[in-house]
Parts: C-alpha cells; structure tokens; sequence
C-alpha cells in the first residue's frame, strides 16, 4: 500500500509541475541520536516525532511535516527524507539543529579464479597457513551488502549444514510480494528501500521486493561470502569451483539501487538498517559519477555519511573506487573511514584468434565458443561501410541498433568499432540480426589495450588499438578482406598478472588529498560469481540464454574481495577496529606482479601508489600483519575539526561527546597506514601511531624517500613487551630546491621485526 501511495504521489507531483511550486527528495541531516543498538521501540517513536515537529515549525503544522517526511532514520544516524520544496529546504539548512541538508541524488553501479590467485588455496586444496582456516572461513560474521539484491535461489547462497543464526542478529526477510525474498540460515536478511527512487523516477522500481532482476547485487554478494560451489562456469568458461572470501560468513542484502541507479535518502536507510540489524561488515559497489567538490561536501554526500556512522559503531565498510580510469583525480567513496578498492587483473585470460586473408594472426578476447569452420574464411566489412540511410557513418561504425544493411551483411564478419554508447553485446547482437556471421570489435584510440571478455550472441572477438590499425590496413590492401576467428579458450598463469585495469579509477583524490586514495587494489576483471536468472548474463533483452553465473569487470567486483578479507579478519580478531582490519590489508599488500616486476597499467607503464594504493591484497599476509595504524572515532572527528567543521557540528555527530581541540593537528596527521602530503613548503613532519597485534617484538625502519625529498624517521627502532603496546614515531620529510616542480613522487617506508613487513607508501607532492 505504501509503494502504491508513493507511486500516486509521484504521479500527481509529475502531472502539476508545469503549475505547482517545485519539489525535491532532500535529507535533513541532524547527526547521531544519544542512545546506541539497544534504544527501545519508544525512543525511536520519540525521535520520529522530534522529527515531524522540526518540520512542522517551518511548513506550519504536523501534519503538513507527517505528510512530506518519507523515512525517518531514527535508529544510528538522525535525520529525515522528506519531499520539500527549494524555499522549505533552505529554511531547514539555517535551522540550528540541523547539520546540513542534502538533496537527493543518484549513484551509479560500479559494473572464480581470483582466491586462487591470491594463495588462499592451491590446485583446489586451501593451504595451512591460508586465511581462511585462521578466519574459519567467515564463521558467523555477518556481511551485508547494499546493492541490487539477491536471487536467493542461488547455490552460493544454500544453508545446508549452517548452524543457526546468531542470536546477536536482529534482521529479517521483509518481501511480502510473490517470489520476494525468504530467508535461511545463510541468507538472513533481506529488505528493500525505494520510497526516495519512487519519489524521483518511479519508472525504474520494477516491484517492492529485495530480487535481483540485474545480477550486480547477486554477483557482488557471492564474491564476498558465497558458499563453495563446485562446477560453475558460464557457458563453460572458467569453470571451476565458485566460493566467496567468507564462505561461512552470513549474509543479509539492503536493496537500495534500481536499475542502476541508488538514491540518496534509501542509501542512508539501508546503511541505518544494515548497522542497527547487526552486519559486521558491509559492502558497497557504487558511487557518485565524480568526486565530491571539495571536503566541505562531506555531508551532502550519502555514502560519506552512511559509512561514518556504521565505522562509529564498529562496522566496517569497503567501497568500489569508481570506473573512471585510467585518469588521476577520478576516484570516488574516498573518505578515510572506508577501504576503497582499485581492480586489477588475475592470471586467467579467454583468447582466441583471429586470422586474416594474408595468414596474419591477431590475438583476441571472448567469452563466445561458436566454431566458424577453421577451414574457412569469411569476408569482411566495416560497419561503416554498410549503414542504412537512416542512420549516421558513425552510428553504423558502432554498430548501433538497426543500422546496418541486411544486404551488405549477410554472411560476413562484420567490424565494429567500441563506443558510442553502445553496449558491446548489443553490438553483436545487431550484426546477428542483420545476417552477420562474426564480428570483430574494434578498440578505439582512447580505448587502446584495453580489453574485455564478453559473452557474445555471435562468433566474435576484441581486439586492441593496436591490433585494430593492422587490421585496417590489411583491409585496404585488398579489395577482397576475408577472416576467420578461432572458438576462445580458458588460459590460466598469464604472465604479469596481475595489472592495474584500464577502468579502474585513480587518485590523487582532488576531494581530500591529504589522504592516499585507494587503498588498495583487488582482482576485478573477468570474475566469475553468481547471478540472477532474471535476465541473461549480457543484460540484452533479446538474449533469452540464462546462466546461474556470469562473468564480470569492474571495481564493483573487486570491492567485495576485500570485503570478504574484512569478514576473515573480524571472525580471525573479533576485537578488531575497522581501521585495525584495513590497516592489515594495506601494510600486507604486495606491489609485484607474478614474474617479480612492479606491478603495471594495462598501457604498460609502472603503475603507482595513485593506481593501487597500498598494493594488491594479500589476504593470507593480512591475518598476521605484526602492527596495525588504528584510528579510533575520536580520532575521526579530530579529522573533521581540521577539515574545518565545527565544534558544534562535532557536537552533533558525537551526541555530545566529543569537542573540537582548540588548536587542531594537521590533516596529515591522521593515523592512516600510508602518507600522503600534497603540498610541501620546504619541510614538514607527521605523526603515526603504530599498536602491536603479534608477539613482542623488535621493529626497525628502513625506507626509501621520494624522489627530490630527504626523509628521516624518527626513532628507527620501536620495541614492543606486549600486546595491544601503542608507540609513537614521526617522519620528517624536506624538499631539495633543485628538484622541485615534478609533481607528485613516490616512495616507502617499511617496519620489520624479520618476520612481519609493515609497508606504507609515500607520496609527496614538493612545491617550495
């Protein structure tokens, strides 16, 4: 009833816009409440009604205030959505109880080989020293994901042999539609939330329910904590066991995206929801299109937010860094609070081959076995070549939708060249369409080695840049270009693995440079998980194949790894800050690819820490790290003092307990696992805080200073009686004058007692 009055609102909300004052979704941000998890039923009534009484005192009356207010979030984060017009929203900001008002805007989908590759098992058997025997594969930690939902049928997702749920969990399955969600001993929480989406593009909300009907949520949830699979594939590649990082670990879903799409005021109630309901850790594989203008917009945003408040109460929470690569400045959900994953590649590859007339070979990438007679070659065209007159050259050059001409086609490989919005399955499918018996797709000079597999309708392959101007001109050259292109294969120990993924966004973080950005790089391209079978693995309606598994890319895939590593770790040290667990990702995480040479860009060149941060994860390295940088919420809201927010706004966010010092420390101060100063005047030192986490111990520096930059630290040797021991050390770093004006440089600092290497990278940008 609820969802059927949002949709008659919106209905009514469309049909007078052109005459009715203009109205928004907007979330009036209040802080945190006094009490904490075990608040009754009462003070959440009470909170609601403080809520409907502050809007009252600007629209007139409570019921004007009832009627406007969407959710209430009342149980760790305080504040309200409601639906507000400009005038009404501006009064709300310049209220004194109020923190700041956020209108509602739209994040984006960041859109099983990979355990294997990082040495938690070998040949199929998991090691002795793996971290999943240490973490006991996740054992009743609890994961929880915001993002497109589940499809609960799911083998990855089946409770036989569970224990039954902890008693600490306060969820529950809530879907009362036809084939909505139900719950199990390893799937123990599924809610949705769409009251803001409804509000804002009603079209997009299929039904209220917590299903699946994309794959990213379910694709995403197993790569955390899906259960051990033995025999999936899609359509027979990579075929293998499919496992999460935590295979024991519970699961509970947050639906908060829809088609794609994930509205600011349902994130914030599906953060709300998934701390109070008792997650350990959540993931999140989805952001803003772009960095956040400046540190100022750190509260109009809602992951920022959200993920605050779930670290303040002890929960952890990983985000993808964003799709935007390979360019700097491009990573998103970079708040210090929350582990932000870059992708990377694993050592599994889907080639094919793709032979030309004059007995050249090219190698391609796919994930489409048909066989076009080896013995056979087929004639070639480009799509430009063959464009109906409906339709632009450059249209038919993407191969878009109706654009090539049945007669020029038929029976042809045909050469389409990437972009123009138009998805690369699609492409395929209208070569097909038209007759087509192959197609070559072509990357582009932006695009140039990047490369990726897809599950094509059609014999087809990708090919790079580079490939791409020798194919043209071959074509050329004669006026009869003929190919053939091979049925692909699964490759496994591909050289130089892994490599930064062409996608995968970088830093500096334009938003907040103070902090390195990310984190951390995990296995994000070709991965096989789980997946709805709602809609075929190409997400082309035309396509009728289904699939329990699929193949994806991008940082939301890797996000989940490290969520999983962080479900381990807290099963492994349920003490564990969140800060404690990423700091033993980041100084454990290696910077070498599978031959011994730095990792790279899939263009070639030395990646940096601005591609990886710390490195690739090394989750069996993590369990054990020696030290940890931990930071307290304390410490936290010290950050934002220096950031410039206020006392009174600390005040809020804290209920009270917490006020800003009267001289705060310099952002480069926080406790983080790497360093980064991103303007040097002459000279500066930094503080860093160092706990002990293993045996007593003898830690000695040793490092390597970026180019231009004398570094000391100071002292160089920390000695550790016992655990849980916290020392202090600085580094001091000095510009040389002549080697100014490089830009950003790089280097290391490493402690090690002989057996533990705590690594933090070092970035430094010199100006004077």
């Amino acid at each position: 009833m609820a969802g059927r009055a949002l949709l008659i609102l919106a209905a009514v909300l469309l049909l007078c816009a052109a005459e009715c004052r203009l109205v928004h979704s907007y979330v009036v941000y209040l802080g945190a409440h006094p009490y904490g998890r075990e608040a009754t039923t009462e003070d959440h009534a009470r909170a609601t009604e403080s809520h409907h009484e502050l809007l009252a005192s600007v629209v007139g009356s409570k019921q004007a205030a009832r009627d406007a207010i969407f959710y209430s979030y009342t149980k760790n984060i305080n504040g309200f959505a409601a639906y507000l017009e400009e005038e009404v929203a501006t009064q709300m900001a310049e209220h004194p109880d109020v923190l700041t008002v956020m209108p509602s805007k739209m994040m984006k989908l960041h859109t099983t080989r990979s355990w294997g590759f990082m040495d938690m098992e070998r040949g199929g058997q998991v090691l002795p020293d793996s971290i999943w025997k240490h973490g006991k594969f996740g054992q009743n930690v609890i994961i929880a994901s915001l993002d497109s939902g589940v499809w609960p049928e799911s083998n990855s997702f089946n409770d036989e042999g569970m224990a039954p749920v902890p008693k600490r969990w306060k969820g529950s399955c809530t879907d009362t539609a036809k084939y909505g969600v139900p719950c199990n001993k390893k799937l123990i929480g599924a809610k949705y939330f769409n009251k803001d989406m409804l509000l804002s593009h009603p079209a997009v909300v299929d039904r209220n329910w917590t299903r699946d009907t994309e794959g990213h949520g379910t694709h995403t949830l197993s790569t955390a904590a899906g259960r051990f699979v033995p025999r999936a594939s899609l359509f027979g590649y990579a075929n293998g066991t499919a496992k999460g990082g935590a295979p024991r670990a519970r699961v509970a879903v947050y639906k908060v995206c829809w088609t794609g799409e994930c509205a600011t005021a349902d994130v914030i109630a599906g953060f709300e929801a998934a701390v109070h309901d008792g997650a350990d850790v959540i993931t999140v594989s989805f952001g803003v299109d772009a960095p956040l203008a400046d540190a100022s917009s750190y509260f109009h945003e809602a992951v920022t937010l959200g993920s605050l408040h779930a670290t303040i109460h002890g929960v952890a929470v990983v985000c993808s860094g964003g799709n935007a690569g390979p360019f700097e400045d491009t990573v998103v959900n970079s708040a210090p609070w929350v582990t932000t994953v870059a992708a990377s590649t694993v050592d599994r590859d889907f080639p094919d081959q793709l032979t030309l007339g004059n007995n050249a070979t090219m190698r391609g990438i796919s994930l489409e076995a048909s066989d076009l007679h080896s013995n056979k070659l087929f004639p070639l065209i480009n799509g430009s070549s063959a464009a109906l007159p409906n339709c632009t050259v450059n249209l038919a050059t993407n191969c878009a939708t109706g654009c090539l001409d049945p007669a020029k086609v038929k029976g042809k490989i045909v050469v389409c060249v990437r972009g123009g919005d138009v998805p690369r399955v699609m492409m395929g499918m209208t070569v097909l369409n038209a007759g087509g018996v192959g197609m070559i797709l072509a990357n582009g000079e932006m695009d140039g080695n990047d490369i990726q597999a897809d599950p094509h309708v059609l014999p087809a392959t990708m090919i790079t840049y580079t490939e791409a101007v020798s194919l043209y001109n071959y074509m050329s050259s004669t006026p009869e270009p003929a190919a053939n292109i091979s049925p692909s294969k699964t490759e496994l120990g591909v050289k130089n693995s892994p490599s930064i993924a062409a996608f995968s966004a970088h830093g500096p973080s334009g938003t907040l440079p103070y902090v390195l950005k990310p984190d951390v790089a995990a296995p994000g391209v070709d991965i096989l998980a789980a997946f709805t079978e709602y809609v075929s693995p190409t997400e082309v309606a035309a396509d009728k194949r289904r699939s329990e598994y699929a193949i994806m890319s991008g940082t939301s895939m890797a996000c989940p790894h490290v969520s999983g590593v962080m479900g381990l770790l807290k099963a492994a040290h349920p003490n564990w800050s969140p800060a404690m667990m990423r700091s033993a990702v980041m100084t454990t995480a290696r910077t070498q690819d599978n031959t011994g040479a730095p990792m790279r860009e899939m263009d070639g060149k030395e990646a940096t820490p601005f591609a990886y941060g710390s490195g690739n994860v090394h989750p069996n390295r993590a369990v054990d790290p020696g030290l940890v940088y931990d930071i307290t919420p304390n410490g936290y809201f010290t950050f934002l003092c220096s950031l410039g927010f206020s006392t009174k706004d600390l005040s809020r966010l804290s209920s009270g307990k917490f006020t800003c010092p009267a001289k705060p420390p310099p952002m480069e101060d926080l406790n983080y696992p790497s360093i980064a100063v991103p303007a040097l005047r002459h000279r500066m030192t930094i503080k860093r805080r160092l706990k002990n986490v293993g045996r007593p111990g003898t830690y000695r520096a040793s490092w390597r200073a970026p180019f231009g930059v004398n570094m000391t630290v100071d002292p160089t040797v920390l000695i550790f009686e016992k655990a849980g021991e916290e020392k202090e050390f600085k580094v001091k770093v000095a510009s040389e004058k002549d080697k100014l004006g490089r830009g950003y440089v790089f280097g290391k600092l490493v402690w090690s007692d002989g057996t533990h290497y705590v690594r933090s990278p070092i970035v430094v940008n010199a100006l004077d």
